[in-house]
């Protein structure tokens, strides 16, 4: 009896790191090839691509009647996809949903959702069949233009790729999140891309701004207008990456009594109507839309959203800016062309790469599909061959028949005839003797020759290839183009606003308020300039560090120890009453500052300032404020540090001279002009230090004196001559009575 191996001999040590490596890697990249990423040949995902063969399979062609979404997606789950039937089924609805593709894959029939958001129905409610564009993607599948593979089960197969004579990658777009990597296409006009395809043939090695003069941007199904200049848009079809500005469309119409009201017909492709009308709501209630009356949704089939001002003097232009600027009426579409190449690759391309990876997907399709009629030409010719020796003997071939126990091998001998063509003879019908017979065989064998020359012909010859390219795409042009109903496009274009500068005043009302912000990082806000701040409470062993007038309209301008612009508006920041105890809220809760990095100052921005920036190690600059203004939470770095050095100081540059003393308190003056404007830096020495290094610094105008607070007090010195000398000077003790803090 063998001996039973011990525990430990089954056991095979293996790295953690290695194995979760080898596991993830394979798991990214199964998400990328067999998920989220779109074939640059067909433009579909897997599970598109399996929905649409299934359908086949159920011959739901256009022609034919609609069949229940449930049995398509049992098959497509059962057959070829094994992942949830839910999944499936939210591929297939959105292929049918006409606001969510340009053409429609996929015929629905009963509810599948709507533009309001709204979710189909259960798939055992709705229907579906093919459509003619889902049918031009087949079309020639059965006849070996594609590769195939086994199913999941081994049990049946499956295409690699669609023939896909319809450019459905662009024509449809795509959207997908794979691991480390996104794709987000928009759709295009199908006739413009014919168009761009038929100049490709032509001119191979054109660029792409010969390209866009033909497809000149995206064509939404939901329409809209395309804001982006001309040069942006060749940008990201040249890169492959780029964002284009979408807008909803809308017209004025005119009321009685001088009034009017605004109609919205058209709004971005993937915005939500009843999303966009309730945000829109609600900024009307916090009052950041002020000129606006009203809003109703008088949408059927169409869209009709209907806006009011709040009075007739105001410019429809204006109220339209003000909406485009905070809502979802103007939108960013994000272009990302990024796909798996033939070899199943994922890279970026740009917009003529992916037409020629199609027009060459296309070559090798028309070549697979004439070897195989060739091929099925060459097999008729040849039973058609022993058919008419079979009608020239025919009274041998019966009697053959008749006496003999094998007649195969003997017709084979006797007329040197293929294992094909004794078959054809033996299988034959007795009604197929009639003499007339003889002549449609003759007459078949006579065109499938001349068919046959004309196949080869068209394989030797690469410039009628092309044509034969050109022809189907002419077809596709015919078909689905402009001059059909749901060809003709949609998105249009217009200029980008240029200098037209909408204030922020238009859509924010302007309100006096008074800012505080405490040591710890508080910050609120109190209505009006002259208010009384003693009731004012902070949090224990909190207390107030700075307050200053601003109006709500302002932007805050926040320096921070880490060299770091902050931008807060003013509208955004918190606001209470004089006798309430609210404390605001964290500013940290408004911009993503480092947790070690505390607020040097405080500033409401105007663009003809200039701040002058200062590190501990005392180096400085002068910077304008429009180099400051940031765009994200993450704020603007403008002083560089080095390490174990922070920010200590930011004022405003006034006057010509600039006084600065340091830990040792040794003070400095020296003119302003010998400090350099800078965008952003180190900067450069303003005083030198044996030890310690900068305290505080200040901008004054000589000729009126420095002055510093003491005892509750201002304190103005004028004679200045010992302390005047040049930049990056050591300094001299200040004069009598200059604070012990070091501070001006």
């Amino acid at each position: 009896m063998a001996q039973k191996p011990k525990r430990e001999d089954t056991i095979n040590l293996v790295s953690f790191r290695t194995t979760l490596e080898e596991k993830y890697l394979a798991y990214a990249l199964s998400t990328i090839t067999s998920r989220s990423l779109p074939d640059v040949r067909d433009g579909l995902k897997p599970v598109h691509r399996r929905l649409l063969f299934a359908m086949l399979q159920l011959k739901l062609d256009p022609k034919s009647g609609y069949k229940k979404c449930a049995r398509v997606v049992g098959d497509v789950m059962g057959k070829f996809h094994p992942h949830g039937d839910s999944s499936i089924y939210e591929a297939m609805v959105r292929l049918a949903q006409t606001f969510a593709v340009r053409y429609t894959l996929v015929d629905g029939q009963g509810n599948f959702g709507s533009v309001d958001g709204d979710n189909a129905a259960a798939m055992r409610y709705t229907e579906a069949r093919l459509t003619e564009v889902a049918m031009s993607l087949l079309d020639g599948i059965d006849e070996d233009t594609v590769g195939f593979r086994p199913t999941y089960d081994g049990l049946d197969e499956e295409p690699l790729v669609l023939p896909s004579a319809f450019p459905n990658l662009l024509a449809n777009g795509s959207e997908g999140i794979a691991v480390g990597m996104a794709t987000s296409i928009p759709p295009h006009n199908v006739g413009e891309l014919c168009d761009a395809l038929q100049y490709l043939i032509q001119h191979p090695d054109c660029s792409v701004d010969k390209i866009i003069k033909r497809v000149p941007g995206p064509d939404f199904p939901t329409g809209g207008t395309i804001i982006e200049p001309e040069a942006n848009i060749l940008s990201a079809y040249e890169t492959g990456r780029g964002s284009i500005r979408v807008r909803a469309k809308w017209e004025k119409e005119e009321l009685s009594h001088g009034m009017y009201q605004i109609v919205i017909t058209e709004i971005p492709y993937q915005v939500q109507k009843s999303r966009l009308i309730e945000k829109i709501a609600e900024l009307f209630k916090e009052k950041k839309l002020l000129l606006l009356g009203n809003i109703r949704d008088e949408s059927a089939e169409e869209i009709r959203m209907v806006l009011e001002p709040k009075n007739r003097s105001i410019d429809p232009e204006m109220l339209m800016e003000s909406l485009f600027k905070i809502t979802d009426l103007e939108t960013r579409f994000n272009m990302n062309l990024n796909v798996l190449d033939a070899k199943g690759s994922p890279r970026v391309m740009n917009i003529k790469e992916i037409l020629l990876a199609f027009l060459e997907h296309r070559l090798d399709v028309l070549v697979r599909r004439t070897n195989f009629r060739l091929g099925k030409i060459a097999h008729r010719l040849e039973v058609l061959g022993g058919l008419l020796i079979a009608y020239l003997n025919i009274d041998e071939v019966i009697r053959i028949i008749r006496e003999e126990d094998e007649p195969k091998p003997v017709m084979m001998k006797k007329w040197k005839l293929t294992d094909i063509q004794v078959e054809s003879i033996l299988n034959m019908r007795l009604r197929s003797l009639r003499k007339l017979e003889e002549f449609e065989i003759r007459g078949e064998h006579d065109a499938l020759s001349k068919e046959q020359k004309e196949l080869q012909s068209l394989l030797k010859s690469p410039e009628k290839m092309w044509l034969k390219i050109s022809d189907e795409i002419n077809d596709i042009k015919t078909r689905f183009g402009g001059k059909t109903p749901a060809g003709r496009r949609r998105t249009q274009f217009a200029d980008a606003p240029v200098g037209k500068i909408i204030d922020i005043e238009a859509f924010i009302e302007k309100e006096p308020i008074t800012i505080l912000c405490s040591k710890m990082g508080w910050i609120r806000a109190v209505k009006g300039h002259a208010v009384d701040l003693s009731d004012m409470k902070y949090k224990e062993g909190d207390e107030e560090k700075f307050q200053l007038h601003a109006s709500t309209t302002d932007k805050l301008l926040m320096f921070a120890s880490d060299g770091r612009f902050y931008t807060i508006p003013c509208d955004k920041i918190p606001r209470v009453n004089v006798k309430s105890s609210g404390q605001g809220e964290p500013v940290r809760l408004m911009i993503d500052m480092e947790n070690d990095a505390d607020i040097v100052e405080i500033g409401i921005y105007s663009e003809n300032a200039n701040w002058l920036v200062a590190s501990s190690n005392g180096k400085g600059f002068i910077v304008e404020a429009s180099e400051v203004l940031a765009q994200t939470r993450n704020g603007k770095q403008v002083l560089n540090l080095t390490e174990g050095q922070k920010a200590v100081a930011c004022v405003p540059v006034v006057g010509d001279y600039v006084a600065v003393i340091g830990d040792n308190r040794k003070l400095l003056i020296f003119p302003q002009s010998q400090i350099p404007p800078m965008k952003k830096g180190q900067g450069v020495a303003l005083q030198k230090y044996k030890d310690g290094g900068l305290s505080d610094i200040k901008t004054f105008t000589l000729k009126e004196g420095l002055s510093w607070a003491l005892g509750g007090k201002m304190r103005v010195e004028t004679d200045l001559k010992p302390w005047v000398g040049n930049r990056a000077d050591a300094g001299r003790l200040p004069p009598t009575g200059f604070p012990r803090t070091n501070k001006f």
